[in-house]
Order: structure tokens, then C-alpha cells, then sequence
């Protein structure tokens, strides 16, 4: 064949083009069950963080099982779905049915003799989708810790929530007002320290700050049937 010729370019680009794929999909096969694991010592490492105990992905394993007493699958009246993982519920399918068909996952955890609880987040961002985890207080009140993270915010304006100046803002913050739920609201143009629910937002980034505040008012209020009843 003319090598020279449109044929032999375009019959060498076919063969380039499946050549590379392959190879991409072999790595993308023989490291699937690798990154599936990393991503499991990762949602470990999040929840254990927001009780305080910061680990190595090597250790998160044997100190989960030493912290989280109890993984629980919640149903919308806050009974306990037992047919389900807790760890196993993927927030970015779950959210997308229907409220009475969702399952909510909880974490019941235990450090120092205290008792906490550790509700997964999911929400939109700016750009793309925002998570992380909110820990709780045996008080069912009192913010212990949290933990964020995103897809595609934009770097050094709504990126920043997974920095620890913001995530260690939520720490003592309240969720309640007396017996009425009010949550825990990022505000634009700061708050006062005498303000148990609400802390600082994020300069420039308003859209994602807001996206914050909305996912933790909506993921927090699906937990008060089960609290009520706990």
C-alpha cells in the first residue's frame, strides 16, 4: 500500500486509535478493583475525621471497625432498613429517587466513651456535586466535626470548603433552636461568634457556600424522625 496515500493514513489511525484503546481499557480493568478499594479507605478516612481521629488510609481500615459501632440504613420514618449497607448507598443514585424511597445512611460511632453520629452529605456545588460528612453529638444537637469535598469547584473560591478554616468553623455549631430544627447556614459577610448556627462563607464563593448550607439542611432534616425516636 502507498504510504503516502489517504487509505494507508486513515487505515493507520484505525489501527492507532484501537491499538490505544485497548490499552486504556486493559489499565482501566486490571486497576478497577485498586481504585474501588481507595475509595472505600477514603469514605473512611472522611468519617472517622469528622470525630476527630485522623489516620493513614493504611490504618483507616482496623481503627473504622474500632470507632463505628453501628452502620445503619435508615427508611424516611426513621426506622432501620436492615436489608441494606449503610456503607454500600451511594448518595448521588439514592438522592435522585424519591424521598420515601430513599434509604438515608447513618453512623453510630463511639470515642472516649462518648457517643456520636456521623450523617453522610451530598448536594450541587457551582459547577458539579458537593459532599462529605457532618458528626453529631450524643446530643443530637452539637456539631463534633465535618467534612467536605467536590467534583469541579473552581480553585481558590468555592474549592476552599475542603480546607480546615472552613470545615473547623462548623465545630460546637447547633442544629437546633430549643426544640425546632434550623440546621447550620453559611453566611455571606460572616456571623457573630454568639451565633451557634451559622458560620463564615467562603469569599467568592457564594453559589458553592449556599450549596452547603442546602445540603446540609436537606440530608440533616431526613435524620430528625430517627433522633426523635433514637
Amino acid at each position: 500500500m502507498n504510504r503516502n496515500s489517504n487509505a494507508y493514513t486513515f487505515l493507520f489511525a484505525i489501527i492507532l486509535v484501537v491499538v490505544v484503546a485497548s490499552l486504556l481499557a486493559f489499565v482501566s480493568e486490571s486497576t478497577k478493583e485498586k481504585r474501588a478499594m481507595n475509595v472505600k479507605l477514603e469514605k473512611m478516612q472522611s468519617i472517622l475525621s469528622t470525630i476527630g481521629v485522623d489516620v493513614s488510609r493504611e490504618e483507616c481500615g482496623v481503627l473504622f471497625k474500632k470507632y463505628i459501632k453501628e452502620e445503619l440504613s435508615l427508611k424516611e420514618d426513621g426506622s432501620v432498613d436492615t436489608t441494606i449497607k449503610a456503607f454500600d448507598i451511594n448518595l448521588k443514585h439514592e438522592t435522585k429517587k424519591a424521598v420515601n424511597e430513599q434509604r438515608f445512611p447513618i453512623y453510630v460511632a463511639e470515642k472516649d466513651g462518648k457517643k456520636f453520629y456521623v450523617v453522610p452529605l451530598f448536594g450541587a456545588g457551582l459547577w458539579d456535586a458537593i459532599w462529605g460528612y457532618i458528626s453529631l453529638a450524643d446530643d443530637e444537637n452539637t456539631v463534633v466535626g465535618a467534612s467536605f469535598d467536590h467534583k469541579g469547584e473552581t480553585p481558590g473560591l468555592g474549592a476552599e470548603i475542603n480546607q480546615s478554616w472552613f470545615e473547623d468553623q462548623f465545630i460546637d455549631e447547633q442544629i437546633m433552636e430549643g426544640s425546632k430544627f434550623v440546621s447550620v447556614k453559611v453566611v455571606k459577610g460572616g456571623t457573630p461568634t454568639s451565633d451557634k448556627h451559622g458560620v463564615d462563607a467562603i469569599s467568592g464563593g457564594t453559589i458553592t457556600s449556599d450549596g452547603v448550607s442546602l445540603m446540609i439542611e436537606e440530608r440533616l432534616q431526613r435524620y430528625l424522625a430517627y433522633f426523635k425516636n433514637n
